[in-house]
């Protein structure tokens, strides 16, 4: 039976540092100086892993990595947000990446926010790396051990031979030995439970208290009030303003925020016609 382990991302690139930032900004005389602490604590906002890093051309710099179980409509917001208090935090320029871990949908994930108000512009680009767009062999070749964690979710990485060569390589080495309930998870993505537990040694209790998991949960029951939400408004819509209310769904569509929501709800009550609706929007 696997034994608990610590899961989170910091651990997983703190397993080598330095190869998985030569991985992820493909500078190949990047020197790693350790991870940093992240968190930014006026505003109590914490990114996963920050590294220092150093290389000939561009000297000291910070690579800020944001690992998200799946994308969300607002990382480019929380990109701009992550790199500009990394940047004043530490005073040094700051590499930014946001890594993909599971595929939502086939919609197109921006490298860059751009924001415009009153004559003044913003960007912040991006790097960005869809796991399940990595080829499963550069897990095999890469000197980046935490690849072989994602395996079965990268690209032909969810076959059963492959998954099972991976599994010899965690368990030849005692330290990634301990993270196979990891990949066990991901596993649970793309290859039928019960042959997960045939070819793994996994137990699904401690499964559940990773942080993985509990995030998943959080985000089901989150999608699930959301999309209540979302039903009552439309309903709330189609009584007030017939056929012609529903005009507005797809922008209200983008919002994911469960208060905002709720308080559009509240507000078709108080409105008088869509314009006011639009306005209070």
């Amino acid at each position: 039976m696997a034994k608990a382990a610590d899961i989170s991302t910091k651990r997983l690139i703190s397993l080598a540092p330095e190869n998985w930032v030569k991985w992820v900004t493909q500078i190949p005389d990047i020197v790693s100086g350790g991870i940093l602490n992240s968190e930014f604590q006026w505003i109590s906002r914490e990114s996963d892993v920050l590294v220092r890093a150093t290389s000939p051309q561009y000297g000291e710099f910070i690579v800020l990595n944001e690992l998200q179980l799946r994308y969300k409509p607002e990382m480019p917001k929380r990109m701009r947000a992550y790199t500009a208090l990394a940047e004043e935090k530490y005073n040094l320029p700051t590499y930014p990446i946001l890594v993909n871990i599971l595929k939502e949908s086939d919609v197109e994930i921006p490298t860059s926010y751009k924001s415009q108000f009153a004559g003044l512009q913003t960007r912040q680009d991006y790097h960005v790396i869809n796991l399940w767009e990595v080829d499963v062999e550069i897990a095999f070749t890469q000197p980046v051990p935490c690849l072989l964690l994602f395996v079965p979710i990268l690209k032909e990485g969810a076959e059963e031979s492959t998954v099972e060569r991976a599994l010899q390589i965690l368990r030849a080495d005692e330290q990634l030995s301990q993270l196979e309930t990891v990949m066990a998870f991901f596993a649970t993505f793309v290859l039928d439970s019960a042959l997960v537990q045939q070819i793994m040694r996994w137990d699904m209790a401690i499964l559940r208290e990773s942080p993985w998991y509990q995030q998943i949960l959080r985000e089901g029951e989150e999608r699930g009030r959301r999309e209540e939400i979302l039903s009552g408004i439309e309903l709330a819509l189609e009584i007030k303003f017939g056929t012609e209310g529903l005009q507005v769904m797809p922008e209200i569509s983008q919002i994911y925020d469960l208060d905002r929501l709720r308080a559009i709800h509240q507000g078709i009550k108080s409105v008088n016609t869509l314009d006011e609706l639009r306005q209070f929007i």
